[in-house]
């Protein structure tokens, strides 16, 4: 009986592969596998195409990356030439505002010594017609002798002034 029930299921599974084939159950499986394959094709595309677009992008930015680094690198070595720049006109604003200050101190030395000999000869005036005075007085006596001495000490004041 075995062998008539392995029979059967042979022929019954014969019958049903054969079925299967004319109904083409085959033919969907395979229109199925062939649909995913494409649909798998189509996604290995896209992802390559969207590897070579990440790459271009990649690339593009690596270039701007460099560019902006160039700039970087301008942009400070313009601020260390304009600060170079700032720091020598500063030094000889410096060099000028000292010389400037050092003639007006001159000047003003000049000045007092100026305004200093001017009073030492006032100075020496006065004490000469001081003793002019006395002098005379006392060579000159009496009431005539101190008349012309008074005019004649208020005559050199006037001329010395």
């Amino acid at each position: 009986m075995e062998l008539n029930a392995a029979l059967f299921v042979a022929v019954g599974f014969v019958l049903f592969v054969v079925l299967l084939g004319y109904l083409g159950v085959h033919k969907t499986i395979m229109s199925t596998l062939d649909g995913r394959i494409a649909s798998i094709a189509n996604e290995l595309e896209e992802a390559r195409r969207m590897r070579a677009e990440a790459k271009a992008l990649l690339e593009a930015y690596q270039a701007k990356l460099v560019e902006a680094e160039a700039q970087a690198a301008a942009i400070v070595e313009q601020a260390r030439l304009e600060s170079e720049l700032l720091a020598q006109e500063t030094a000889q604003r410096m060099v000028d505002f000292v010389e400037r200050h050092r003639k007006q101190a001159e000047a003003q030395i000049l000045m007092a010594e100026s305004q200093a000999t001017s009073e030492v000869r006032a100075s020496a005036v006065d004490a000469a017609v001081k003793a002019a005075e006395i002098v005379l007085r006392a060579q000159v006596s009496g009431a005539g002798g101190d008349a012309f001495i008074i005019k004649g000490i208020d005559d050199v004041k006037r001329l010395m002034n």
